[in-house]
């Protein structure tokens, strides 16, 4: 099946393989308050056209004037439009007095009247109520679908069903395609997911997809998730500074252009300051920068970076300041990639792991979208640094929870050490991929040049 129905959004029409089928019949189920309403508009008012308008029928579950109030507030909303290309009609009155007799009437009068292009029915599951019984219902079903079938129209089917009824209601049996909306709780948590369930003759983009309500319509994130596909693409053989040049020697002169490198250590080790120094270094020789973070505010964080005699007006660093309260991983991926594009940024810092993980309830989806996140960066030779505090603030024996080490070409550990009747800090390269790496342990200090390295341990001093 090539011929599609766009809805306006290209990351809701990716996930449906290029959108719903044309001239088929598509049932939207889902929770009360979950933007079945606002959906559908959506699709109505992108395609409508005065010769092929749309009509969105309402029945007896929500009245018209209603949908028509809520509906003005959306900025797709064209009053200009409401009685020519998209006509609104309540069919609850003819409903309740003819039954779904008189329902079937009345469509097949709209369809030979209007010539619509697109028909809504909203709610289609409140009409089951008024079939005497299951078999008047399903012949009800088979006509309709009969004529909608006979004509170019593609129809949309919006009802309040949960997961039972979708192996159980004949409807489901008739529609080409199931778009599902729901609500997950993670503690104290919502978030809003977007699941294809069917798609009659195509394919699609499967698992669940996170999505926003807004006044613009719904904004679907599809779910990331990078196969490896055979393509072989272009790694630079270039290194990079660290923006630390006795760091850079411990690298064997910097990390592999379009590397990820995981710095982890405990809280006021100093993993912001090498992620700041990652990024500017950057920026000093002409490469733009992100750095993404989730606790420091950019007021905050202007503050720290004067303290070290940057500034966030370099015209090299963008910042990509998200607070961690509402956060949708998903969101935020794709806002992260879309600034790569806008920017050009060769450099990204993400300070840090733990806020993302926090923002997404399934580990493994976490996993998942963190390796295909490194697998784009890689692609496009875009190195990153990630930040991850751990728990321990000496003898460090865990760096993440999550597997992230083992996805990440370097590993850097911080950590406070006893030496001399006092604490230190020192800095160790774990682990380079594809490179030799000092794996001494060395003193550092954090002086108003940033991070500055000494020298490595005397083995009187005590490292745990």
């Amino acid at each position: 099946m090539t011929d599609r129905l766009a809805s306006g959004s290209a990351r809701l029409d990716a996930v449906l393989g290029g959108g719903v089928p044309l001239n088929g019949i598509n049932l939207v189920m889902g929770r009360p308050g979950t933007g079945k309403t606002i959906l559908a508009q959506q699709y109505l008012f992108h395609n409508a056209t005065t010769e092929r308008p749309g009509v969105y029928l309402s029945t007896v579950s929500e009245p018209l004037e209603k949908i028509l109030r809520y509906g003005q507030s959306l900025t797709f909303f064209d009053g200009t439009a409401v009685g020519t290309r998209v006509v609104y009609e309540d069919l609850g009155q003819r409903l309740n007095g003819d039954g779904l007799s008189g329902v079937l009437s009345r469509l097949v009068q709209l369809l030979r009247e209007r010539r619509p292009s697109l028909m809504v029915i909203d709610s289609f599951k409140a009409l089951r109520v008024f079939a005497p019984d299951d078999g008047a219902f399903r012949r009800f079903l088979h006509d309709l679908a009969g004529h909608l079938s006979a004509t170019q129209i593609t129809s949309f089917w919006v009802g309040e069903y949960d997961n039972a009824e979708a192996t159980e209601a004949p409807e489901f049996a008739v529609v080409d395609a199931i778009i599902s909306l729901d609500i997950e709780h993670v503690a104290d948590r919502e978030t809003r997911v977007l699941q294809v369930l069917k798609l009659r003759g195509s394919g699609f983009i499967s698992g669940k997809h996170a999505y926003r309500v807004s006044s613009s319509g719904i904004a679907v994130f599809p779910r990331l998730a990078d196969h490896d596909d055979g393509a072989a693409y272009h790694f630079s053989s270039e290194r990079i500074s660290s923006g630390v040049s006795l760091l850079d020697a411990m690298l064997s002169e910097g990390y592999w252009r379009g590397a990820s490198t995981l710095v982890a250590g405990p809280s006021g080790s100093g993993k912001t300051l090498l992620a700041l120094h990652f990024v500017f270094s950057g920026a000093e020789v002409g490469g733009p920068g992100i750095f993404a973070t989730f606790q420091e505010n950019p007021v905050q964080l202007e503050r720290i970076v004067q303290g070290f005699s940057w500034s966030l007006d370099n015209p090299n660093v963008e910042l990509m300041f998200r607070p961690p309260v509402d956060l949708y991983l998903d969101e935020w991926v794709y806002e992260l990639l879309e600034l790569v594009e806008r920017t050009g940024a060769q450099r990204i810092a993400i300070d840090s792991l733990g806020d993302l993980r926090m923002a997404c309830g399934d580990e493994h989806r976490f996993r998942e979208y963190m390796y295909s996140l490194l697998q784009r960066c890689a692609r496009k030779n875009v190195s990153v640094m990630m930040t991850q505090e751990v728990t321990e603030l000496f003898g460090v024996t865990r760096l993440s929870e999550y597997g992230i080490s083992h996805i990440s070409d370097n590993v850097v550990l911080l950590q406070f050490l006893r030496g001399d009747s006092e604490v230190k800090r020192a800095i160790t390269v774990l682990k380079t991929r594809g490179s030799a790496h000092d794996q001494r342990i060395r003193q550092f200090e954090i002086t108003r040049e940033g991070l500055s390295l000494g020298d490595q341990f005397l083995p009187e001093q005590s490292l745990l």
